[in-house]
């Protein structure tokens, strides 16, 4: 392992769920939609300078639709005897590594659109906000089950503190 390949490869990842794809490439429509509105309104009031920047944060969006299939497949979780480790990125990696001894509370989360999509989102909080990783879009019983699982694993590795 190098600095430039920082995931390990002796672990079974595990992706998020493919309608997380279909949530954020929503979001990103209702963003544009907007954004579309405010630039349509700067245009028909003669105030360049509100439809410019409505235009260049909805091309930035639209590039990040382009994006957005490839950058949630760089997302993924594995469980170890010891830890749990959270991936992400793809122009910057981010490896959390989070002791299942570290771990003060566990929390599963699901807004509108995501109840919606039937995902939810687990939270893990450790005394370091630093060390805090989030897993998002897992089918609801996969939280619950992880959820469950990390909050026995914590409580068991915390008792020898």
């Amino acid at each position: 392992m190098t600095v430039f390949t920082i995931w390990p490869d002796d672990v079974q990842w595990r992706p998020l769920s493919g309608r997380l794809f279909w949530l954020k490439a929503l979001s990103l429509f209702i963003g544009l939609g907007v954004l579309s509105t405010i630039a349509l309104s700067g245009w028909a009031l003669d105030a360049w300078p509100v439809w410019l920047g409505a235009g260049t944060i909805a091309l930035i969006m639209l590039i990040r639709l382009l994006f957005l299939r490839r950058s949630l497949r760089s997302w993924g979780y594995a469980e170890r005897a010891d830890d749990l480790l959270v991936r992400r990125g793809l122009l910057f990696r981010r490896l959390s590594i989070v002791p299942y001894g570290r771990m003060q509370f566990v929390d599963v989360t699901a807004g509108p659109l995501e109840r919606l999509f039937g995902l939810a989102t687990v939270q893990l909080h450790t005394a370091a906000a630093a060390s805090d990783a989030s897993i998002p879009g897992l089918a609801p019983q996969e939280a619950a089950r992880l959820r469950d699982r990390l909050a026995a694993l914590g409580e068991g590795r915390a008792e020898g503190l």
